[in-house]
């Protein structure tokens, strides 16, 4: 049995011509996806570059930093021991 011989059928939609439509106004946003991006990128290289870029002072630490702090005590030779190094 077909389609066509069944009292009342109508034509497949495949077969059947679209109806008119009327176009839609498309409105463009006034900040797409990619000026977005794009504006994000930007701002993002801004960000990383120094604004102002000063040489580095160098500051002499003096003996109090400089002097030698290790000092083999009686819980260091302990752990030494107990761990065999």
């Amino acid at each position: 049995m077909t389609s066509a011989s069944l009292p009342g059928a109508e034509e497949t939609t495949m077969s059947q011509k679209p109806k008119e439509q009327k176009p839609k106004e498309t409105v463009t946003p006034a900040f797409d996806r990619r000026s977005f991006f794009k504006a994000l990128s930007a701002g993002a290289a801004v960000a990383v570059t120094p604004a102002m870029v000063t040489p580095a002072a160098a500051v002499d630490p003096g003996k109090e930093e400089t002097r030698a702090r290790y000092q083999e005590s009686e819980h260091v030779k302990n752990y030494y021991r107990v761990n065999r190094y």
